[in-house]
């Protein structure tokens, strides 16, 4: 930490109770300076040689009356009026992040300037902040903290400007320029314990992180937070990959329970602005916040009641990277209220957005005709969607367990992956069954709904003999399940020669069983469903 001492004579400044200063000398004192409620009994002299400002008061006050002096609205209150005052009388006052840009608004509210007195207070805090305070990592923290306390004297002064430039500037630079004591928290480096390694009579070079200050920053208030990260995104040297980090870092700090996916003990209208702020930071790039960190946040800002628009911006960018989630960061829990157990609408939104941005990245190519672009994506696009709709296939089988859950939610959303790629549809069966399970009244229209979701062709042979034995599944899908499990069995042993399946069964399979045509069996029409079929 830096520091600057002033002054020589000793400190000679007394304390009387808690609202009395004064200082010890032999001259009597000739002036009561009253600072809030607090007394300073002192001398006009040393005051009014280095103050313009007291010297205007001493002029307008009546002495016949009265040899006090009012002063309630100076920046730093008595604390800093007394370090200004102790600087008038040539006593030593040390000046240290914590207290310069108090005294320098004071100072600057007393008006000591150079055209008072040559060396006034003003010059020498402006030299001490931009030859030692602006060049620190640290004190640059530290007194940019100090500074919401001492508002607007601290803005109109540009301290706040100069500290977000000099903070913005040092996270900006490339980390092998990096030779300060970067973080708060660690061990000393070796040249900090004298003992600094050498190689080949060099300094060994430091390795520095990429995000070495995200820790430090987190100290902030949000709001000065938010115009150091504002500051750092526009010079334009940092990632958003590091600003996803910087925002992530800060959250779990200063959100309480934000780890655990939920807000505890929260002051609402406090934190509702906080995770406002965080969601307006992020970094417009894909993919430069992880998609566990952004549902974290979609939680938060659900149970703080932030913006629909700040909402709705952020399941945007969730919904583009929606194949990097897991099922437990989409367990978000209904509201307060409702009947089912988790927020199905929610999820339903990010798989749409998902969709919608799948379908709007290829028609941009498609326009552009990136041939070879096209190519790669559809590789990429595809592996996407095939994890989406594992995804969605795990989502639906907790949420099947759900008694209360309708079964339109259910299919809304597997209706929506219906057509994303899949080497199997164990997933979805699973789902369905779990969801008959727990749901034995649906009507029997609902469970051939609910079954029409999935493609009998693609279940692995654990699962077709589960489903043949599975008496909740209507008898028209038992039935399919055995025609293509001959199918298979037949093609396996005697090359594509397909069984001689008897009239009555071929009858129960789509397109009648002419499996040919991939067309035929690919899809279950509602016509397919309602030809004479009994369910169980």
């Amino acid at each position: 930490m830096k520091f600057m001492k002033l002054g020589s004579k000793p400190d000679s400044f007394q304390t009387e109770g808690d609202n009395i200063r004064y200082v010890a000398t032999e001259l009597a004192t000739d002036i009561v300076v009253i600072v809030g409620d607090v007394k300073f009994y002192l001398h006009k002299f040393p005051l009014l040689s280095k103050s313009a400002r007291l010297q205007k008061l001493v002029a307008t006050t009546n002495d016949d009356t009265s040899d006090e002096i009012h002063i309630q609205d100076i920046p730093g209150g008595p604390a800093a009026f007394e370090i200004c005052a102790k600087f008038c009388y040539g006593m030593t006052v040390t000046l240290n992040p914590y207290n310069v840009v108090a005294t320098r608004c004071a100072a600057e509210y007393l008006e000591m300037y150079e055209t008072v007195e040559k060396g006034n207070l003003i010059y020498k805090i402006e030299v001490f902040l931009n030859t030692s305070i602006f060049r620190s990592w640290k004190d640059s923290i530290i007194v940019l903290q100090t500074t919401r306390s001492l508002l607007p004297w601290s803005e109109e002064l540009k301290v706040v400007s100069h500290c977000l430039d000099s903070i913005a500037t040092k996270a900006s630079i490339d980390t092998s320029k990096v030779d300060w004591s970067y973080t708060y928290n660690r061990k000393k480096l070796p040249s900090e314990n004298g003992n600094d390694p050498q190689w080949n009579g060099l300094r060994k070079p430091q390795l520095v992180p990429n995000d070495w200050w995200v820790e430090d920053l987190c100290e902030l208030h949000i709001d000065l937070y938010k115009r150091v990260i504002t500051t750092i995104k526009t010079k334009g040297r940092v990632s958003g990959d590091i600003i996803g980090e910087a925002l992530n870092a800060y959250a779990f700090r200063r959100l309480p329970g934000f780890s655990k996916g939920m807000i505890q003990n929260a002051d609402v209208t406090k934190y509702r602005s906080l995770a406002e702020t965080i969601m307006w930071l992020l970094p417009a790039e894909r993919g430069s916040v992880p998609c566990s960190f952004l549902l974290r946040l979609l939680r938060a800002s659900i149970l703080l009641e932030c913006g629909e628009a700040e909402r709705r911006e952020l399941i945007t960018k969730i919904g583009q990277q929606l194949d990097e989630a897991t099922v437990a960061d989409l367990l978000i829990r209904a509201p307060a209220g409702e009947m089912i157990v988790y927020d199905v609408g929610i999820v339903q939104s990010l798989v749409e957005e998902f969709v919608t941005y799948e379908r709007n990245t290829r028609n941009d190519l498609l326009v552009e005709n990136e041939i070879q672009e096209i190519r790669s994506l559809g590789s990429v696009s595809d592996a996407s969607k095939m994890k989406v709709a594992k995804l969605v296939d795990c989502y639906l089988a907790e949420i099947a367990q759900d008694p209360n859950l309708p079964h339109t939610n259910f299919v809304n959303l597997a209706e929506i992956v219906s057509s994303f790629p899949r080497p199997s549809h164990d997933g979805l069966y699973r789902a369905i069954d779990m969801y008959l399970k727990e749901h034995p009244g649906i009507s029997k229209s609902e469970r051939k709904r609910i079954c029409r979701l999935m493609d009998c062709r693609k279940l692995s042979v654990e699962a077709c003999m589960h489903a043949v034995q599975n008496e909740r599944l209507p008898l028209r899908v038992v039935v399919q399940v055995l025609f293509f499990e001959q199918i298979r069995a037949t093609q396996s042993a005697n090359g594509n020669s397909t069984p001689d399946l008897p009239r009555s069964i071929r009858a129960l399979i789509p397109g009648g069983g002419s499996h040919g045509s991939s067309r035929s069996t690919t899809t279950n029409t509602e016509e397919d469903w309602d030809c004479g079929a009994n369910s169980r």
